[in-house]
């Protein structure tokens, strides 16, 4: 009796071996793939989208600012080219 328990549990170990191997293990290519795009289509539900009201103001500050950017960079090189151009006078 004594010899069939110590196989039986043998034999549970080795299954119990194969088992923690397996979790061991890295998985797949298409397993992580698809792990990825699970989580991702999940993300992207709790992502709060802009309306098209939203949208449209924010798209016309931002075109605003870089008028109004665009503007005093062409005022500060009027203003140094004429500058230069008078050091440069000056000079010759």
């Amino acid at each position: 009796m004594a010899d069939n328990e110590k196989k039986e549990k043998a034999v549970e170990a080795a299954s119990k071996d194969k088992k923690t191997e397996k979790k061991d293990k890295k998985p797949g290519i298409f397993e992580r793939v698809a792990r990825w795009l699970r989580e991702l289509k999940s993300e992207l539900k709790k992502v709060q989208w802009p309306t098209a009201k939203q949208t449209v103001n924010n798209t016309v500050i931002v075109i605003i600012c870089v008028i109004v950017v665009g503007i005093f960079i062409w005022l500060f090189d009027f203003v140094a080219g004429g500058l230069i151009q008078a050091l440069i006078g000056l000079v010759s």
